[in-house]
């Protein structure tokens, strides 16, 4: 693949930042890589294992001249980060992000970006449970969808662009509104990790079962959980905290779904169960039939070993 930018800056150097520097390198998507990270032992680690060619204390500083800005820290950090790189931006750079909530960055964000740069939200959907500079990898993003949500007016040429960036980076892509986004987010990914934590919660406070137990007697659909909520609480409080109106409205309707079950239960409706569990079943093949995840028992996630 031929370079697409001189100069990309990672703002947050996490699993996703981190894995964008991998696949960039791997593939000369860019000339040169920039990064800023709050954390001065990130900033150094970043350094070492060779992810940035140079990092910075200030986002201002690691933006300067760069064609492509990508924002991959917690999304309720985009509104000062924004700000701080405002008036250092080049004129022409294309500044998206990777957060899981597209409304609320567009809403923080965008007021602090002048029209002279080209403001593109977008969200790859792709990721593990681990953290941290080392938890990336080139292949993070290898045939998973990233969505990109332009603002009304936005470039052509710069979208063409962006949409060539992460079609480089192995993802699909696609466009839509960043209500929308929200709203399909909301259910796919946002409600479950609520689930997921709060299920994991529960069993930890269960005064009729030890820890221990817990742990030791974990089947498998109990495990699925547990994965799911030991990703990063900075970054799920935030997603949270900036898309409450649609996760409240999934919740509303997971809840008197779950209602329903009860009753089925309660009165020993079991066609409903049945029926119920057969549709749900379908859902996981066409998941898998779709290319989206594995049978396999570690659902493909992680690294490829070897």
């Amino acid at each position: 693949m031929s370079k697409l930018f001189e100069r990309v800056a990672l703002l947050g150097l996490g699993l996703i930042g981190s894995s964008l520097s991998h696949v960039i390198r791997q593939k000369g998507l860019a000339a040169n890589i920039t990064g800023y990270a709050r954390s001065e032992a990130t900033r150094k680690r970043a350094l070492e294992i060779g992810l940035v060619d140079r990092v910075f204390t200030s986002a201002a500083e690691a933006v300067t001249e760069a064609d492509l800005v990508i924002l991959c820290s917690p999304v309720g950090t985009y509104g000062a980060l924004a700000q701080d790189i405002g008036p250092a931006l080049m004129e022409g750079a294309i500044v998206t992000d990777v957060g899981s909530v597209k409304a609320a960055v567009v809403r923080d964000a965008g007021p602090h970006l002048p029209a002279s740069v080209h403001f593109i939200p977008g969200h790859p959907i792709a990721g593990t449970e681990q953290s941290g500079p080392d938890s990336g990898f080139a292949e993070l993003f290898a045939n998973r969808w990233c969505i990109l949500t332009p603002l009304p007016g936005s470039n052509p040429e710069a979208l063409a662009k962006l949409i060539a960036f992460w079609k480089a980076c192995g993802s699909n892509v696609e466009i839509m509104t960043p209500e929308h986004h929200d709203l399909v987010l909301a259910i796919t990914s946002h409600l479950p990790h609520l689930i997921a934590y709060n299920i994991v919660s529960t069993a930890a406070d269960l005064e009729e079962v030890t820890d221990s137990e817990v742990i030791k007697f974990s089947a498998g659909g109990f495990r699925d959980f547990t994965r799911i909520a030991a990703s990063d609480p900075t970054m799920w409080r935030d997603v949270f905290l900036n898309n409450k109106d649609a996760v409240l409205e999934m919740l509303g309707r997971f809840s008197e779904d779950l209602s329903a079950l009860q009753r089925a239960i309660r009165w020993g409706d079991g066609e409903m169960l049945f029926n119920l569990f057969t549709r749900s079943r379908q859902i996981r093949r066409s998941i898998i039939a779709a290319g989206q995840d594995t049978a396999a028992p570690d659902f493909g996630r992680g690294p490829p070993k070897g």
